[in-house]
């Protein structure tokens, strides 16, 4: 068990008036740095508790001590500090999600644990680049595990058709011959057929028809696996946004990770625009001087992005009112590109008006 290691205990006496500080909390996994300031920013002390329930109670205890907290600034809300952040909301404490120092200010003034966490109470108490953390306890968070899970057996499934697919390149001519053209579906099946001699292991031929059988019933066990987490995924989606799930373009997938990008309290985002800057999709202003113009938004949830640009590739080929903007853009002399940016900044404007409408 990690002991609690406190510096700068406050003294304070029965008849002392209560002030009110802010706190910081560093998170890593085994510890918590904890950081109390006064609303001045002087500092009051800084602590280190064990990441555990245990060490959550000690770490809200401790900083109740120094006065009233109006607020408390944690970096990795939704990492290392989802159990604190739980217990500091169960007690009704105001908790921002306090994102990293800048490199200016750890060029300055060094790295360390005491140190960012002085730093994320000075930004909680600033309320300068935090945002309100996501709520950990809903349908939405069942949701997002469950997409994990399944995002794993997708990546792996498509990593082993790719292996196969690189095995039969080098393997006997025979074998090759007999495995190319075929499509995904029949090689998964004829590579599950093979019935090579494992005694002959030692044959390159025989060693690459026992690594193409185990292979393909792998990729036929990820898949039964992925069918499995569907059938739980659907009804779950369904049941948390039916109006979102049933947009033109929009599947189970796509509504899924679209929700989880929101959260459960999706009334943290303060507008579309700041969903559409979520997902990545709003313009950059890239002005200066007489020049005014905007760039590309690499930021943003890129699972996000990638749903919404799915979504409008569905509606070119689908939606006339999608065919008809992209032609008449087109004659205006804008490029492909150019107009699908501009249909995900109206997307995600038509989405988060059906993610934030209240469901019955």
């Amino acid at each position: 068990m990690l002991s609690i290691t406190h510096e700068h205990d406050p003294v304070i006496g029965e008849h002392d008036p209560v002030i009110e500080v802010a706190g910081g909390v560093d998170t890593h996994l085994d510890t918590h740095t904890a950081a109390v300031i006064d609303l001045i920013g002087r500092v009051l002390g800084t602590a280190v508790f064990p990441a555990d329930a245990t060490g959550y109670a000690a770490l809200l205890a401790w900083m109740q001590r120094f006065g009233r907290l109006v607020r408390v600034g944690v970096e990795g809300t939704g990492a290392y500090g989802a159990g604190l952040t739980r217990l500091l909301r169960d007690h009704d404490v105001d908790v921002v999600e306090a994102d990293r120092p800048d490199r200016r200010t750890r060029r300055f003034q060094g790295k360390s644990d005491p140190i960012d966490a002085i730093q994320a109470a000075r930004t909680a108490l600033a309320e300068n680049r935090t945002a309100t953390p996501k709520h950990r306890d809903g349908r939405i968070e069942a949701l997002r595990n469950l997409r994990v899970a399944r995002r794993s057996a997708v990546d792996q499934r498509a990593d082993t058709q790719r292996r196969i697919k690189a095995l039969i390149v080098t393997a006997p001519d025979e074998l090759r011959q007999r495995l190319r053209g075929l499509s995904d579906t029949e090689l998964i099946g004829t590579c599950t057929r093979l019935r090579p001699d494992r005694a002959d292991a030692a044959s390159p031929a025989t060693a690459t028809k026992i690594a193409l059988r185990s292979l393909a019933r792998r990729h036929q066990q990820l898949t039964v696996e992925i069918g499995d987490l569907d059938q739980l995924l659907h009804p779950l989606v369904a049941a948390i946004n039916p109006n979102l799930i049933a947009a033109n373009g929009v599947g189970t997938d796509t509504a899924g990770q679209l929700l989880v990008t929101a959260g459960e309290n999706h009334d943290r985002l303060r507008s579309e625009a700041a969903f559409a800057m979520l997902c990545g999709v709003a313009p950059i202003p890239a002005s200066s001087g007489k020049t005014n113009r905007h760039r590309l938004n690499r930021g943003g949830d890129r699972n996000a992005n990638a749903a919404l640009y799915r979504v409008v590739l569905c509606r070119l080929r689908w939606d006339p009112r999608t065919r008809a903007y992209t032609e008449r853009r087109t004659k205006q002399g804008m490029s492909k590109k150019e107009i699908i940016r501009c249909l995900k900044r109206y997307l995600a404007r038509e989405l988060y008006q059906l993610i934030t409408e209240p469901t019955t």
